[in-house]
């Protein structure tokens, strides 16, 4: 039928548009930067938690070149755990999406296509131990950056965080754990979302980028592991099932 096949064609179109878009974002890394090479490296992990990813790094890591006044405050105020965990995301949405279950399409929607973009927060998550006690089922990729790649991922975390006084802005208890959400820079929307941020900083540490696969933490999964070499982490296994 006719229409069928105009059906077949605006498909086609539409996926050949996509692909043209995927690779005509893509941002290679940088060879100086990844992968390291000597003994001289960091491990960053990269955790999803299926709708939202952040990333993973050593307390005492955050106080080393790149770093400033917001991380050492906060390598400060937690100092009792081993890691943290950073997270960016849109103020409202992020906040009352503690879990997938508890996704709003609604919050949603208002989160990627309010005009001008949504106002972002940075959650960070207090660790004890390594990430994979902390986060069992979730999806986990070891990241190893060198020594001056970390340097300006922490730089560039180090601007998400909005200062007053030169200090990170608290404003209120996380979602789990022993966690804090900071006021952050940066606007929320369909082009900017937390994956983004997070392909961003392993950006910075000269990690390869394709954003339009980094937008769904599968894609930026997908992402790490055909441009960057990286594969996940086997998932603990579940006690609960006989």
């Amino acid at each position: 039928m006719r229409w069928l096949r105009r059906l077949g064609l605006a498909l086609a179109g539409l996926a050949a548009a996509l692909l043209i878009v995927t690779i005509w974002t893509a941002r290679s890394g940088d060879p100086m930067l990844y992968p390291p090479s000597g003994a001289e490296s960091e491990t960053v992990f990269l955790v999803s938690h299926g709708w939202h990813s952040g990333l993973v790094l050593r307390r005492e890591s955050l106080t080393g070149e790149g770093a400033g006044a917001a991380l050492r405050s906060i390598a400060t105020r937690f100092r009792a755990y081993d890691a943290l965990e950073f997270g960016w995301g849109e103020a409202r949405f992020y906040r009352a999406t503690p879990t997938l279950a508890a996704f709003d399409w609604r919050l949603a929607l208002s989160a990627l296509f309010t005009p001008g973009g949504s106002e972002g927060v940075i959650q960070v998550v207090g660790l004890v131990g390594p990430a994979r006690a902390s986060f069992p089922r979730a999806d986990i990729v070891p990241v190893p950056v060198s020594r001056e790649g970390f340097a300006r991922l922490l730089a560039r975390l180090e601007a998400s965080f909005r200062l007053t006084a030169g200090l990170p802005i608290d404003s209120g208890p996380g979602l789990y754990g022993p966690s804090l959400f900071y006021e952050a820079r940066g606007r929320f929307s369909y082009a900017n979302v937390c994956n983004h941020w997070a392909a961003r900083l392993l950006h910075a540490a000269g990690l390869p980028m394709t954003p339009v696969l980094d937008t769904h933490p599968l894609g930026l999964l997908a992402d790490l592991r055909w441009r960057a070499g990286l594969a996940a982490m086997p998932t603990a296994p579940d006690l609960s099932k006989p």
